[in-house]
């Protein structure tokens, strides 16, 4: 039986779906090795952490020192086991394709070949290029991001196909959900979507239904978003981005402008140049959450554990302060509600299940415990949400 999500909340009881984004690089992968050292994995930006102002909780260490291997299949099979446990609906995995090269393929591809793993599950293709932007130095592309044309779509398409016929895919009336982290970026989106339905109508689906990820796609003035069902509040990025533009409103539309013109020109630059530490208070950032209102009926919304990127960024990193799992608990059922009343859906997306380097996890570590994990489950109980899993 497929697992179906209902994108609105009336008529039949729909318990509330939290999906976290899920991390594959847990293992070693030959590029990795090339491009950063013998072994390198997450791990090594989780554990050269360095604390940049008092009390600032770094370095994250897992509960018992578990620096797991995602390449050995117990690994997920305690994950998942977890994650059901405490009430998390589904996964949803990040992809990297690169017009035919894939990198960290190996957990999600396990996962499919394991049957026995049974949890919900839907892909996100992370399609920027792959840079060393979150070091000093020189930057550098590592693997460049490009797109071709029918018969590079039709190959990608047919490498998702077996994850879009699993039965453990989330599917919304017969469409698997595909997630696509920036659209912005693809020059032939519009073509590539439109031969991705008819490809998806050819192999016995009723089309596809297409998620946006990135807060920048949102705030695009004139982009056609028709293709997309669905635009995922990523968080806390999203509040981040209200926060600076209603601290320089007068300035949104040049700003805004400028932005865009400095981003054609020198993107990539733009993208990891911060010469300074950015630190949020916690509290502030979910509060603005907790006001945003959907800007249509295509809005998924989001909520986060954590946040703090400088194991991978160091000073030109940012940070939340002030989390605890008795807070995120508090802001996550207010969140559920707000899903459930203001945005009429039955789904939040979550970062995340194990962004360790961005301080965006749900696996325990030493300070808490299973905390947050107990806050989830907290959260979904007193709100009578946690979920019936088929």
């Amino acid at each position: 039986m497929r697992y179906q999500i209902k994108l609105g909340y009336a008529g039949m009881r729909k318990y509330m779906k939290i999906i976290t984004f899920y991390l594959p690089q847990f293992h070693k992968i030959p590029e990795n090795d090339q491009w950063w050292g013998e072994g390198f994995t997450e791990w090594n930006n989780v554990k050269k952490a360095e604390p940049l102002f008092p009390n600032h909780y770094q370095p994250r260490i897992p509960f018992n020192e578990n620096y797991y291997d995602l390449s050995d299949i117990n690994v997920m099979k305690w994950q998942v086991k977890l994650a059901k446990d405490h009430g998390i609906y589904g996964f949803c995995f990040y992809h990297y394709w690169f017009n035919g090269k894939l990198l960290l393929q190996k957990p999600v591809e396990q996962f499919l070949a394991h049957q026995e793993i049974n949890l919900p599950f839907c892909i996100c293709w992370a399609n920027e290029h792959w840079t060393n932007g979150w070091v000093s130095g020189k930057f550098k592309v590592l693997i460049e991001q490009t797109y071709g044309a029918e018969k590079e779509w039709k190959e990608h398409f047919d490498y998702l196909l077996p994850f879009l016929k699993d039965e453990r895919y989330i599917t919304n009336n017969g469409k698997p959900l595909v997630v696509i982290y920036r659209p912005e970026i693809i020059d032939c989106i519009d073509e590539m979507l439109d031969y991705w339905q008819k490809l998806a109508l050819e192999n016995g689906f009723q089309g596809l239904d297409f998620a946006y990820q990135y807060v920048g796609f949102n705030l695009e003035i004139e982009k056609d978003v028709s293709r997309f069902s669905y635009n995922i509040e990523m968080q806390p990025i999203s509040a981040f981005t209200v926060r600076k533009i209603d601290q320089h409103k007068q300035l949104r539309k040049i700003k805004y402008h400028l932005f865009k013109f400095l981003e054609t020109k020198f993107s990539l630059v733009l993208k990891f140049y911060r010469p300074y530490l950015e630190r949020y208070s916690y509290d502030e950032i979910w509060e603005i959450i907790l006001s945003m209102t959907p800007k249509n009926e295509k809005n998924i919304p989001g909520a986060f554990v954590d946040w703090d990127n400088t194991p991978r960024r160091g000073r030109r990193g940012s940070v939340c302060f002030g989390a605890s799992p008795e807070k995120f608990e508090k802001y996550l059922s207010r969140q559920i509600i707000r899903a459930k009343n203001v945005y009429k859906k039955d789904m939040i997306f979550l970062f995340a299940w194990n962004e360790w380097a961005e301080g965006g996890y749900m696996e325990p570590d030493v300070q808490n415990g299973h905390g947050n994990l107990s806050a989830l489950k907290n959260a979904l109980i007193k709100n009578n949400e946690f979920p019936a899993y088929p």
